[in-house]
């Protein structure tokens, strides 16, 4: 309680994000498609940051932002409406922020974007980066001075990989899990890193690399290894009907993060981040898409299934007497500016 530090410190691009649902099929050239969905909002790095200042954490992000209207409106949005701190990010004058078309499919998307190399990179955002409780980052072929600056100074490292565009999968990538304390892929991305055939054996290669090895798979759940507790745990995913997978992994991260800051069991940090993503994907968008502890409290009182209802139980001990106010999910379109 009396630790004023950041509870996540985030960085990484932002996007504005708009998204449609319901394609009865992907369009061809010379075709125009009606869609039955659409929501718009905040995305990229903004995803982590809304679904953490969801759950009740402290949030700082470092980002850029376009002095257009897209960017005008995430800050809006991000630092006015979800409340996340927004002191390190910067606003470039001139630099379009970049948008993202996602055509969203069953459980997956398709994504078209526009965008250019922002003007500050992420070390020159971050500087000397302040002490968090935990950081949660996404790490690529490139290492980042910042991120060897925040484990230096105590802070806990959280880290996802995207996608590789050139499918090389180059190996050097895991030497920067020396700097963290959990490594959080999806399994198609764990066995190409590992060079395993199969999400089991891709877990227990990383597990040798760091603390807290985590797979995730989809609609298949998620498995990980605790080493510093001796946890295994392996959970299934929800029954849900999706909608859109924008941002799910980010809103996986989040919760697990946010349970693993309450000091739960493995087996509970599991679940409760793979209720956080399948919560999410009913709802358009990454960021605003992600449930809160007011989404995660309404899921549980009305939940009826009594498999669920056990496999849960740890949640009416966790979820916190005052969930806040009803999250706000992705609008069709942006409010009007006032005149």
């Amino acid at each position: 309680m009396d630790d004023d530090r950041p509870d996540v410190l985030l960085t990484g691009l932002l996007f504005y994000d708009l998204v449609l649902t319901g394609l009865g099929k992907p369009p061809t050239p010379g075709e125009e498609i009606w869609t039955t969905g659409m929501g718009c909002g905040p995305g990229g790095i903004a995803n982590l940051a809304v679904a953490a200042s969801r759950f009740g954490l402290r949030t700082s992000l470092a980002t850029v932002f376009g002095d257009d209207f897209y960017g005008v409106h995430c800050q809006e949005v991000i630092a006015g409406q979800e409340g996340v701190d927004l002191s390190l990010s910067r606003i470039a004058k001139d630099w379009p922020t970049p948008v993202t078309v996602a055509l969203a499919q069953g459980h997956d998307r398709a994504l078209v974007t526009h965008g250019q190399e922002p003007p500050y990179t992420q070390d020159v955002l971050m500087g000397d980066p302040p002490e968090a409780r935990t950081a949660l980052v996404h790490i690529g072929t490139e290492p980042q001075a910042w991120l060897a600056k925040a484990a230096a100074n105590g802070t806990q490292i959280y880290a996802d990989v995207g996608w590789d565009p050139t499918q090389q999968w180059s190996a050097e990538l895991l030497e920067q899990l020396t700097l963290c304390h959990a490594f959080l892929p999806n399994e198609t991305e764990a066995m190409a890193y590992t060079r395993t055939d199969s999400a089991v054996a891709a877990l227990g290669t990383l597990a040798e690399l760091v603390p807290v090895a985590v797979v995730t798979q989809g609609g298949e759940g998620a498995i990980a290894v605790d080493q510093t507790t001796g946890e295994y745990a392996g959970v299934p995913a929800l029954d849900i009907d999706v909608v859109d997978a924008t941002g799910a992994g980010d809103v996986f991260g989040a919760g697990f993060v946010a349970a693993s800051l309450g000091g739960w069991p493995l087996e509970e940090r599991l679940r409760f981040a793979v209720l956080a993503a399948g919560l999410s994907v009913r709802h358009h968008g990454g960021a605003l898409a992600a449930p809160g502890w007011y989404g995660v409290d309404r899921w549980w009182r009305s939940l009826t299934d009594p498999e669920l209802k056990r496999a849960y139980g740890f949640l009416a001990d966790r979820i916190p007497a005052d969930v806040g106010p009803p999250v706000r999910h992705a609008p069709v379109t942006p409010p009007a500016r006032p005149a």
